[in-house]
Parts: C-alpha cells; structure tokens; sequence
C-alpha cells in the first residue's frame, strides 16, 4: 500500500528522542509512518455515518479492552479506537499477540447493533467479509478466511495467516478486533505460519488508505446487515463469506474447549454463523467455537 491519501505528518524535532536511555525514537523506522488521526477523522466521520469518533493512540495493552471499558461507561455506537502498538494484543482464547509499532493495523470499533442477540455471532464474519473484500479492491490480494477468525493468504502454494478477529460482548454493545499485518518483515514474523501484506505482494501497504478503504467497506456491509434484521442470507453476508471460506469443503480437526476433538468434514455454515462438521459416520455437528486444523489442500478453484 504504497499509494497514501496524503502526506502523513511530521513532528516537530525538538520532541524527538535519539537512541537514548529512553530508546529509539518511534519515528526513526520512515517505512513506517505514524497514522494521521486528524486526517482520518475529517475522512471517516461524515453525518448521518456510522462513525462517531476515532482516536488513534501511539500504544496501548489492547484496544479491546479499552473499548469494553468505554462502552460499560456508555459511550456511543461507533467508535474507532487504533494504536500503533498494542502491548497486551488479544485473541482468542485470551492468546497474546504482538507486533511491532505501525508494522499493521490493531484497532476495535464499538457497535450497539439492533439485530436479534442469536445474530450477533455473524459480526465477526461480517468482519472478515469487509476486510478480504476491502484488501482484494485496493491491494489486489486474494484473501481467504479461515473459520472462524483468521485471514489467510496463499504463498508460494502454503495457506499464512495475515490476522485475526476478536468479538467481545458487553451488554447492548459489541467490540470487533482486528489485527492485520502490513508490513512485517520476515524476520519479524511471530511464527513461520504468518505473513503480512507486504510478503504477500500487496499492491498497497499505505495503512492510511487501508484504513480508510476498510471503514467504509464495513460501514455499507454492516449498515446492509442491520436492515435485514442480521439475516445472513437476506444481507448477502452468507454467500459472500462462503465464497471466501476456505475452510469449507475440507477434511478438518476441530481442537473443541475441554480437549476434544472433532473429524470430519466442514460442510456448511448455520443460521447462527457455527460450522457444520460431517464426521466419518455422517451425523452432522455444529461447533460455535474451537480451532480448526486443515488436513488437506482446497479444491482448485473454478
């Protein structure tokens, strides 16, 4: 994402720390810009939008968290909390997650959505949807999603992960997480298995111009969903995740809470967003949480 709305701004030099006791200066890494917060706010905070704040933070332990504490506190639908770094970053299964500063976009949004409550599971779908289709648009990357959170992306023939997904519920109101790597260098990689935009080619890594392209791409999706009552097939959300499902159609392993474990076949999505699993004898099982193991490559597709 090399093509930024505008010139991100400076700081002034008399606040600047050299590699000091105090550490390096977080603007000596000119890869990496710092986001502009006013600039986005001016962009994203239209009348009549689905967006009603947006604070960028230069870190914090994890946007999730702050976001629930606003919402308990009454704060309204809406808001946009990112940071360039997270130090406590969550994901499921209260995993930790980590990254380097203004290596990728780590931000939550806060919804009071009006669906029905057994609705709900389908937000982070909703997600997921909003993110590949903003990233196939603007980077010209095709992204996969893995059920039930993760993003993927294909290279050189091995299935990597570019972030996840969190969902948290607090009264009324709903927080969605998302990580997503931008420009993660390989050695910077947590594990082997992940990648980031910049690996995979992207034809954009401006995280400005993602931002904005994402916001506005959730903010049709969801405004979609919320007048069909959150129904799935009536919004469109269901085809258009199952056309980027890769976990659909393959032989998987669902590692279940408790350290079970589920065989089978991942066939369909139901009406609350769980995964159906077809096990060896046929019987059909639901599974609303829990880590799914891929054992065999996709189906090429047509």
């Amino acid at each position: 994402m090399t093509a930024p709305d505008q010139e991100p701004s400076r700081p002034r030099r008399s606040g600047l720390r050299g590699f000091g006791h105090d550490g390096p200066s977080p603007w000596t890494d000119l890869d990496r810009p710092p986001l502009d917060a006013a600039a986005l706010r001016r962009d994203l905070l239209v009348p009549g939008g689905l967006w009603s704040a947006l604070d960028v933070v230069e870190e914090t332990g994890s946007t999730n968290t702050d976001l629930t504490e606003r919402a308990k506190a009454g704060a309204a639908a809406g808001a946009v909390l990112v940071a360039e770094r997270q130090s406590a970053g969550r994901g499921r299964l209260d995993r930790q997650w980590s990254a380097p500063a203004r290596s990728g976009l780590f931000l939550s949004v806060l919804l009071r959505p009006t669906v029905p409550r057994e609705r709900l599971g389908w937000l982070p779908i909703l997600v997921g949807v909003s993110v590949a289709a903003t990233l196939q648009r603007i980077a010209g990357l095709q992204v996969g999603l893995k059920w039930p959170n993760d993003l993927q992306v294909e290279i050189d023939g091995t299935e990597r992960k570019l972030g996840g997904i969190l969902t948290e519920l607090t009264g009324d109101a709903v927080v969605a997480g998302l990580g997503l790597n931008v420009t993660l260098r390989t050695e910077e990689l947590p594990v082997p298995a992940a990648a980031s935009l910049e690996l995979a080619g992207a034809e954009v890594t401006d995280r400005g111009t993602l931002l904005r392209a994402l916001l506005r791409e959730f903010a049709e999706l969801y405004g979609e969903w919320q007048a069909a009552a959150g129904d799935p097939q009536a919004s469109g959300l269901l085809p258009a995740y199952t056309a980027r499902c890769t976990t659909l159609g393959r032989q998987v392993v669902v590692q279940l809470p408790g350290g079970r474990e589920l065989h089978g076949e991942a066939v369909a999505l139901d009406t609350d967003g769980r995964l159906v699993v077809r096990g060896a004898d046929g019987a059909r099982q639901a599974v609303g949480a829990g880590d799914v193991v891929h054992l065999r490559p996709a189906p090429p597709q047509g």
